[in-house]
Order: C-alpha cells, then structure tokens, then sequence
C-alpha cells in the first residue's frame, strides 16, 4: 500500500512498450470480467432463463425424411430413345431438381392429395407462441380474397416452411425433410412429396415430347428444301469463281497468319526492352540503388560496390557520431563513398546504354514486321473477297443439313418415346415415423443462450468499462496522474448523529486498530519518507471537488501524529467552506484571519485537544471575506509558517478544493508537500487531471494521491490484495478489526 512519489513522473505518461503486449491484452480483458462479474452473471443468467422458458413453451416437433437418387444409368440406356430429359445428369442438373422439388407445383399436389387445407395444424398457429402471433399478423394484413384461396396459400406457406430439400453432397442423391408435430404426419408427407415429384417428371416429359413431336414434322420439311438450297449455292458459286478446294484455306491466308504471329513475339520484345530502359532510367535518378535493385540488375560490380557502400557509410556514421563530422576519418570515408557513388553511376550507365541499342533494334525489328504485314494484307484483300462468301455458303449449306439430320433423329426418337415413359429419379429411403424430436434441440438452444450470453455481457462489461472514467484502482492514478497512490480509505460507517461529523475527524482516535487507522498511518509513513529526502514539516491536503474527505484525512493524519508523541498544528485553511473549524473547534471566537490580522495572537486562538494533544487553528471570522486567496499568498501567512516551523514538528494545512476555488494554488511559496483527496469511484479522471496539469506548481510538490470512501466489497474484484480476504485473515492476526 505504501508507495513513494517519482519526482519526474508527468501525466498522463505513456508505456509504448508494453501497450501491444499480447499478456497485457490477455490480463486487460481478465479484468473486466473480474470488475463487471456481477453484470456478466445476471446477463447470462437471463439468457439461460430465458432459452429454458423457451424450451418449456414451445411444442415439439418432429422431422422425417426420404430419399430420392437420380440413376444415370437409366439414362444412358435409353440415350438415344430419350430426347428432353435422358442426358447423364450433371451437379447443375442434380440442383434444378433440387428447386423443382421446392416448387409451388409439388406443394400444392401434395397438399390436394393429402387434403391439408382442413388441417389444423397447417391453418393454426402450430402450438407456439411465436406461431401464434405470425398467424395473428397474417391473418390482420390478409387481403379480401375468397376464403379457399387464402386457405390454400396459408397451408402452402406453412408447408413450405416446414419442408427441406438439400442434396447430399456431391452425389446425385437428394434428401426430403418434413417436420410437423404428429410423427407420422411427418412421415407421410415426406412420402407424398418424393411420389409427386416422380410423377410430375413423368407426366412433363410425356407433354414435352407429344408436343416437340408434332412440330418437328413441320420443321423437317423446311429444312430439307433450305439444306438442298444451300448446298445448290455452294457448287454454283465455285463454278463461277473459278474455286478449287484444297482443304478449305488459300496460301495468303497461311502467310498472313505467319506474319502477325511474328509481329505479336516483336511488339512483346520491344515492350520488355522498354520496360528494361525505363525502369534502368528510374535507377538512375536515385543516388545508390538498393538490394532488392542490384539483385535484379544481376550485375557483379553494383552488388559489390552497393555492398563497400554500405560498409564505408556505416563506418563513417560510427567515426562521425564519435569523432564529430570534420574528423580526418570521416572525411575520407565520405570522399570513398562519393567515389563508390561515381562508380555505380558510371556502370548504370553503361547498362543503360546496353539497354537502349537492344531497345532500338527491338523498335526496328517491329517496324519491319509491320511493313511486311501490311503487303501481306495488301495483297490479300484482293483474293479474300470470294473466299469469305465462298465459306458463307459452305457453313449455311453444312448448318441447313446438320439441322436436318438432326431434327430427322430427334423426330424418330420422339415417337419411340412416347412409348417408353421412363424417369431417372426413384425412392431409396422412404420416410418412418421419427422416435425423437428434432426441434427444438435442448442442448443447442442452452449453448446457444449461454454462448450469446457471455458476448453480450462482455461487450456490455467492455461498454461499461470504457465509461467507468472513474478512479477504481491504484495502477489507475499511477497511469492517468502520473502520481504515487500512497493509501486507499475505506468508507466510514458512522450513525447519523448530530456529532457524525466530529466522530469522522477523529475516527482514527476512536477506532486506532481499524482498517482506515492503518491507511492514515500508511500516509504518515509517506510523509516521514518524504521528509528524509528534503524538509517536509508542512503538508497541505487538497482535493478536485468538494466533499471528497479531504478534511477528514487532514484531520485523522493530524491526530494520528499527536497521538504519537509529536507537536502536531492543524490549520483549516478552507476560508470559503471551514467545515473543519465547525466540527473541531465550534466554540472558537478568533482564528487564521485574525492572527493574519493582528487582530488576535497566534497563542490566543489556538486549540489544543486534551486526549492527543493536537494543537489547532480554526478559519476564524471568514462570513464577510471576498478575496481567500490574497490572504493565503500575503506575507503575512508565509511568515507565520515560517515562524511555526521552529514551533512544531509536523504542520497539516486543511486547504480548500482545487476546482471550485484558487487558493490553493497560492500556497505553494511556503508548503512543502501536497496530499491529493481523491473520491474512490465517483470523481472524474478528466476532471482531477485537468486540475493537476493546470496547477503544475501543486503537481511539483505532490507527495502522492489518496483514495478515499472505497467500497472494500467492491474494490476486491479490482485489486485482490485489497480485497476482504486481505484483511480478514491476515489483519486479524495481528489484532486489527474492520
């Protein structure tokens, strides 16, 4: 608990090197579990309560499923008998099936058959309580229409959000689920959909090829007068033109294609020349290239120039950082580097101008090959002419009767066909009755909840966390005042008398083995540590705000320190608000204004307390004063200290809150150290910090922050060796009490 003030410490200091610290993270996050445990509990405890009033209210339901394979080698063995449906069946083709399977078409064939429109299941809520109100806002946007239809598309919704359809993986097989509350229903209608689907195939391919079949007559007698046409054209067209056929390709075709695929290697050797060059250029402009630059050139002489560059400049930085820049070293090594730099850029351009003739040749190479592919092409325009309506004729006469031979085959299969009615998809696993319900899963939906539970108690623990900008523990003050924590106070439970005030002031005289009298006396320590290393007889407590305790930390220390025997003065310095002269001394007629005055002697208004021997000094006559903070920096009052200081061994000046008030400021010519109050849990970071960083002569002299009124029940899940335990056990060995 005890710790000293670091003279150069500042605000607000940062740790750069253990902030991306993956231990720190850890134990960050450690930290607000342990600070925001209540909150974690109660959310998650709702999640669970909840997630189990779910499982209670819900009814159960029950999935059955069927399975349905579509056999490729039915479909190879009526190839070519088939003519819509019998090509081997592909991922594509598996997952169309999947989406007929789903469609309207199949739902509404099964609910007909099975007549589910006077189910009540498939018209009622479905015995939940979310069920219940979808149906209650179904049925509260539902349109006019007639009674049937809106029967019809309620069964249908219900069905569909009952049913599943997957394919199992990449095979052809494809898995029908139904879930409802009856088992057997379940069952049923998984049955009823795998045998609508099979028939709804059959009866589509047989409309498909009765229909094809009777177009394809017609069609067939088209295209065997345009195939005769067509191929008619062709002969009469080579006649005309003088055209013979040696193999469908002219000898300036083959040239042309020659030419232009050497033009597409030159114009791909001259943009890599270029690139060579530019990128060579680019070199250049910087003074030494770097490694991954001289590994790329590949050039012996810059990787070892680069590499004595690099050595000589390291060197030099060594002797220049040693021996100063104008050293004689320095000097010759910076005179070798200039030379190694010369060299470099000599070889560079050497390379560079390698690279330019292979960039000129490649340039004169392309433009050569462009002025022979453009006689080439010259040359061919005049004899591609009837080549291009040549090959016109031919592929409309090869199309007309690859048409024809087709549509004739296709025909022909047509009325072989009708005859053979054959689907590739069949049932390998029809649906059972299910023993075991399949939502909702228990065991799920509680992981669930209590997964769901412990995130968002974590990010609201983090949430409140993050807006908890008050001070909780002694690393807080250290990292966001840049100060000592020197004690931490317990809150003081006294009875709501009219003396509460008196009993708080001498509390640690009262109760000298409790937990807040060790803390005072931890401060003492502080103080006398202090004092060793500069004088240090006269302590100042202060605070942000007021009510913080300040005054009765003053008034505690003050008597811890009569207690022990020293010549202890306790001055109430808060001229604007004495509530310690109201509460120690409520009897005194002249004080601190009056000695300041001349109005009084210091003997005269002084207080001894007869128990300790605590010499105090009340506010005095302060009703009427507009400027405190004169008369605490007149030099009046830095005299008196100076002529108390030979009077008493320790002074404790009670001074006035920083925020409200300037005066204490002013104090600081004849204070030695400063006590910061700090309310544990209630005031602002910012705002202690804005008052210690606008107050840096206060900051200079501050002998450490004390955090006052903690919550010890609390505080445990903040820092475990203030926790209850701490002082339970251990403090009670050596006779302390709480």
């Amino acid at each position: 608990m005890l710790q000293l003030n670091k003279p150069t410490a500042e605000i607000n200091r940062e740790f750069p090197e253990a902030q991306g610290s993956p231990f720190q993270s850890l134990t960050s996050h450690l930290d607000v579990v342990r600070h925001q445990f209540p909150t974690i509990v109660v959310i998650v405890s709702t999640c669970v309560i909840l997630a189990l009033l779910y499982l209670f209210t819900e009814a159960p339901q029950f999935t059955s499923t069927a399975s349905i394979v579509i056999d490729t080698r039915k479909a190879q063995l009526f190839q070519q008998q088939s003519m819509l449906a019998d090509v081997a069946p592909d991922s594509a083709s598996v997952e169309t099936q999947v989406e007929i399977l789903k469609s309207e078409n199949i739902s509404l064939a099964v609910i007909h058959d099975l007549r589910l429109t006077e189910d009540p299941e498939f018209l009622g809520s479905g015995g939940s309580l979310i069920g219940s109100v979808a149906n209650f806002f179904s049925d509260l946007f539902s349109s006019g229409r007639s009674s049937e239809f809106r029967l019809e598309r309620k069964a249908l919704q219900r069905f569909e959000s009952n049913r599943t359809i997957k394919r199992l993986g990449l095979t052809y097989v494809m898995e029908i689920g139904f879930t409802s509350r009856d088992p057997a229903k379940a069952a049923q209608i998984a049955n009823a959909i795998a045998d609508a689907y099979i028939v709804d195939q059959l009866e589509a391919k047989y409309q498909s090829t009765r229909r094809a079949s009777v177009w394809l007559q017609d069609r067939i007698k088209e295209l065997r007068a345009q195939a005769s046409a067509a191929q008619k054209a062709v002969v009469d067209f080579k006649t005309a033109n003088n055209i013979v056929d040696t193999g469908g390709r002219l000898m300036n075709e083959q040239q042309l294609a020659e030419v232009n695929s050497q033009l597409v290697g030159a114009h791909a050797s001259t943009a890599e020349a270029r690139a060579r060059l530019d990128r060579l250029n680019d070199i250049l402009k910087r003074e030494i290239p770097d490694a991954s630059v001289a590994d790329a050139l590949k050039n012996e002489t810059i990787v070892k120039l680069r590499g004595q560059y690099v050595d000589m400049a390291a060197k030099e930085a060594i002797w220049a950082a040693k021996y100063g820049q104008d050293h004689l070293a320095a000097v010759n090594l910076r005179r070798q580097m200039d030379e190694i730099k010369r060299n470099i850029v000599d070889e560079l351009k050497r390379i560079q101008e390698s690279y330019k003739s292979d960039y000129d040749i490649a340039v004169t190479r392309e433009e050569s090959i462009k002025a022979s592919l453009a006689n080439v092409v010259s040359e061919s325009q005049l004899t591609n002419q009837a080549q291009v309506r040549l090959r016109e004729l031919d592929s409309n006469a090869q199309s007309y009767q690859a048409m024809y031979d087709n549509f004739l085959q296709r025909y022909m299969e047509s009325v072989q066909q009708q005859s053979f009615p054959i689907s590739e998809a069949r049932v390998i696993s029809a649906a059972t009755t299910p023993l075991v319900k399949s939502y909702p899963k228990t065991l799920i939906v509680l992981g669930a909840a209590l997964f769901g539970g412990l995130v968002l108690s974590f990010v609201l623990a983090i949430a409140r966390e993050m807006m908890d900008r008050v001070f909780r523990t002694t690393q807080q003050v250290e990292e966001v005042l840049g100060a000592s924590c020197i004690a931490l106070l317990p809150t003081l439970n006294v009875a709501p008398t009219k003396d509460a005030g008196a009993k708080l002031l001498r509390y640690v005289v009262d109760h000298p083995l409790s937990r807040f009298s060790e803390a005072v006396r931890t401060t003492k320590v502080a103080v006398d540590l202090n004092s060793i290393v500069r004088e240090n007889r006269v302590t100042a407590v202060t605070s942000t705000l007021p009510n913080e305790g300040k005054s009765t930390l003053s008034a505690n220390l003050a008597q811890l320190m009569a207690h022990g025997g020293a010549r202890v003065l306790l001055v109430d310095c808060d001229l604007r608000n004495p509530s310690l002269s109201r509460a120690l001394m409520p009897d005194a007629q002249v004080g601190l204004v009056e000695v300041l005055a001349h109005k009084a002697d210091f003997e005269q208004a002084l207080t001894v307390d007869p128990q300790t021997g605590l010499s105090m000094l009340s506010a005095g006559t302060t009703s009427k004063l507009l400027h405190t903070n004169e008369i605490l920096a007149s030099k009046v009052m830095y005299g008196l200290i100076g002529e108390l200081r030979a009077k008493f061994d320790y002074i404790v000046l009670d001074m006035p809150p920083m925020a409200p008030v300037v005066d204490v400021r002013v104090t600081s010519s004849f204070v030695d150290s400063y006590l910061f109050v700090v309310e544990w849990g209630k005031t602002l970071m910012d705002v202690v910090r804005h008052s210690l960083h606008g107050s840096p002569e206060i900051h200079d002299k501050l002998l450490g922050v004390v955090l006052n009124k903690a919550d010890t029940k609390r505080l445990a899940r903040y820092e475990s060796y203030h926790s209850r335990y701490y002082y339970k056990k251990n403090y009670a060995r050596y006779g302390y009490v709480e």
